[in-house]
């Protein structure tokens, strides 16, 4: 059974840094597809940062420049690096995994990110 499981959201003052993680079990990691996703309260879920299988990176418009995805495949995990978080970056993230593109298998739960100003 293919799972991932967000970790490491939290309460934080605009201007900070936070770094969201992802563990993967139940899968090849390597030859996964992994992303971000976030959303809001009434809102539709928005993407957030794309990580190809091998290594190629996608960033939303809104995260560009300020976020850094990544992946380390020998601990089946993924991270989302993200500084300075601004009140709007508030919302639930999750974790998907797929392998073909706009598929996903898994995802997690959500972690919450809130950031006050």
């Amino acid at each position: 059974q293919v799972n991932v499981i967000e970790s490491g959201g939290g309460l934080v003052q605009a201007g900070d840094s936070l770094r969201l993680s992802c563990a993967a079990s139940g899968l090849t990691f390597s030859i996964y597809n992994m992303a971000w996703f976030r959303q809001t309260p009434g809102k539709e879920r928005e993407f957030v940062a794309f990580i190809s299988n091998e290594g190629i990176t996608v960033y939303s418009d809104s995260v560009k420049g300020r976020s850094t995805i990544s992946r380390d495949n020998a601990k089946n995990t993924m991270c989302l690096q993200m500084n300075n978080l601004k009140p709007e970056d508030t919302a639930v993230y999750y974790c998907a995994a797929g392998q073909r593109l706009g598929s996903y298998d898994a995802w997690g739960h959500g972690t919450q990110v809130t950031v006050s100003s």
